[in-house]
């Protein structure tokens, strides 16, 4: 007689992933204070390690590696206004201006100051013309525009 292993309660996982949800609301919520990935294993009530292992299972990157992300995010929003790329640095939790630009640089493709440059051309550019930034066909239907004769 084969006797097949006791199936497993889906509740546990459920568990697990919920205390991995509330470490993630965690960095979303304080991405600009001085948190580590200590503070983040012990919002989710999980070993450093183990901590680690399973949010890069589930959101497909480290504690870290969000944490950066979540911080570039949000300073490409301050850029878009008129604060200062240090006073952005400082305002979403980076300790050097030098390791921000160079992070920001790495996933923008551009440094902070070109980055805050180029969405002050486009809100210009906005500003000026804005039908270049509506897609032609819902200008045609609104009737914004002619339409383009058929060939």
């Amino acid at each position: 007689m084969i006797r097949k292993p006791p199936t497993l309660d889906p509740y546990p996982k459920i568990y697990l992933y919920r205390r991995l949800v509330q470490a993630k609301l965690f960095i979303d919520d304080h991405y600009a204070e001085a948190i580590d990935i200590d503070n983040m294993a012990d919002e989710a009530t999980f070993s450093k390690f183990h901590f680690i292992r399973l949010f890069k299972t589930t959101y497909g990157k480290s504690p870290h590696q969000y944490l950066t992300s979540v911080r570039i995010e949000n300073a490409k929003q301050l850029l878009q206004t008129d604060i200062t790329v240090t006073e952005t640095c400082e305002r979403v939790g980076f300790n050097s201006i030098t390791s921000f630009i160079g992070l920001f640089k790495r996933f923008t493709g551009l440094t902070p100051s070109a980055y805050q440059q180029q969405q002050h051309d486009r809100h210009a550019a906005l500003i000026q013309n804005p039908l270049h930034f509506i897609p032609n066909c819902f200008a045609e239907k609104k009737g914004w525009t002619p339409p383009h004769p058929k060939p």
